[in-house]
């Protein structure tokens, strides 16, 4: 018998330690100051006119690429004074950059730019620094910056070049595009549910269609698809996968960002909810095998009356929420209510605990079919109604979901009812996730070594010939994993 507890609230653990506060700071139309010729001074005179500044520098000697600078401004402005910098040029100041090679005069100049109020960057010397630079990645308005706190430059570059690969080009004219229309948006939606909506939408177009400029034609469409959307809350049942939170799908993703709660089970992975907006609640509503489970009529009541009050509810479910997942309960209960509900699916334990493996479910030559069956039924225990005829078929590759408790029974009924003892069989505990395992035996054997492992988690059996083939070469690859750890 399960020990009934109740839905409870959860709250992410929050922002782990950051090393440096990540801000960015608006310059177009200020001024700044760039004192000094060291190796870095030209870059950070560009750096300085691509954000709007208007720059001043001041250089008795100048290298031929400071000389070049002005005439390089992409944006703002840039004046060479080949003259030693005094006080008086820091006034009015909003940045300065000191890029000397004596400390001294490093430090003397620091001092003098924070006198006047300038945020202060010291090339080359942190502790001097208010600020530091870091990799950027440019697609403006839409600007990534990242930091080491330079413990790893080459590390920091590296990133900013993945992140460069994955972010289009076409980026920049869409968030341009966002600027120009926010003020109509705004205007025409006042609450924050349909402001959202419609940036939802809109960035679900931009990842579509990455690579063309945005047009008014688009916001028109935009606009009236947000007007037709129903307003109100809605509940999304969202398939987590079995663990590793790289296999959600693009669709989960979405769905968990704009979520304004979330319902998860005890099995989905931590990290998967590190996915969900901040603003997010998140509130454990899980089942375990055999142990304190959260009533199915409390979960069903709780989403739709949060739903009622107008939330966006995911239902987030570990595995594939069709699979033995008690969707259709759900699902009816949500219809009942009058409430649109919708399915994300997933990747099912028993995909991704083959696919983790290196095995096939099916096979031309040995299995051309594919089941799955509960290990127990509303009692917890073997479900009377299993058709033991197709259990006992080697040529049929069957998956258990939640077998542990009537593992035994289960192979030994099978076995009775025609199974070949030696059909290959195993049992893949917390599949996809860091500490998967797996049990391998003929079926006769499967149950005793189990036992003998004495593994914990989430289980699933797969039993049939098919998993036979190739099985030297995926035992030798666990066994290369385990060693490797």
């Amino acid at each position: 018998m399960r020990t009934p507890r109740a839905p409870r609230e959860t709250r992410s653990p929050g922002l782990e330690p950051l090393a440096v506060l990540p801000v960015f700071v608006t310059l177009t139309g200020k001024r700044a100051v760039l004192a000094g010729a060291n190796g870095g001074a030209a870059w950070k005179m560009k750096l300085l006119a691509a954000a709007g500044a208007h720059v001043d520098v001041f250089a008795p000697e100048p290298t031929d690429e400071m000389r070049g600078a002005p005439a390089e401004a992409v944006a703002g402005t840039v004046v060479l004074h080949e003259r030693d910098w005094s006080p008086a040029d820091l006034e009015g100041a909003a940045f300065a950059i000191a890029a000397f090679e004596d400390e001294g005069e490093c430090e003397c100049f620091v001092g003098a730019a924070r006198a006047a109020g300038a945020i202060v960057n010291a090339i080359d010397r942190p502790h001097l620094c208010d600020v530091s630079f870091g990799a950027i990645v440019n697609r403006s308005p839409l600007v990534v910056g990242i930091s080491t706190e330079g413990a790893a430059p080459v590390f920091g570059q590296t990133v900013r070049a993945r992140i460069e690969a994955m972010l289009p080009a076409g980026f920049k004219a869409w968030v341009a595009a966002a600027r120009d229309w926010r003020a109509e948006v705004s205007a025409r939606y006042h609450a924050f549910g349909e402001r959202r909506a419609f940036w939802e939408r809109f960035t679900d177009k931009a990842f579509a269609e990455p690579e063309r400029a945005p047009v008014r034609a688009d916001l028109d469409a935009l606009l009236a698809e947000n007007d037709a959307a129903p307003s109100g809350g809605s509940v999304v049942l969202v398939g987590a996968g079995p663990g590793d939170a790289e296999l959600l799908t693009l669709k989960a993703l979405r769905a968990l960002r704009s979520a304004d709660v979330i319902l998860y089970d005890d099995l989905v992975a931590p990290e998967i909810l590190d996915y969900a907006r901040r603003e997010a609640r998140t509130m454990l509503v899980g089942k375990t095998g055999h142990g304190p489970s959260c009533r199915q009529d409390d979960i069903n009541a709780l989403m739709v009356s949060l739903a009622k009050s107008g939330k966006r509810v995911v239902r987030l479910k570990s595995g594939d929420p069709l699979v033995f997942g008690r969707a259709g309960e759900e699902i009816d209960a949500c219809r009942a209510a009058g409430l649109p509900v919708s399915v994300v699916p997933g990747v099912t334990a028993a995909q991704g605990a083959a696919a983790s493996l290196g095995v096939s479910l099916t096979h031309r030559d040995a299995a051309r079919r594919l089941q799955y069956v509960t290990g127990h039924d509303r009692r917890g225990a073997l479900p009377d109604d299993l058709n033991w005829a197709a259990l006992a078929d080697p040529t049929v590759t069957t998956v258990v979901y939640m077998p542990k408790r009537t593992l035994r029974a289960l192979l030994a009924r099978a076995i009775t009812e025609g199974l070949p003892p030696a059909t290959p069989a195993l049992v893949v505990f917390n599949a996809t996730r860091p500490d998967q395992a797996v049990v391998r035996a003929e079926a006769r054997d499967l149950a005793d070594r189990v036992e003998a492992a004495g593994l914990d988690g989430p289980a699933i059996v797969m039993v049939g010939d098919a998993l036979g083939r190739g099985a030297e070469s995926a035992v030798a690859t666990e066994m290369m994993a385990s060693l490797a750890q």
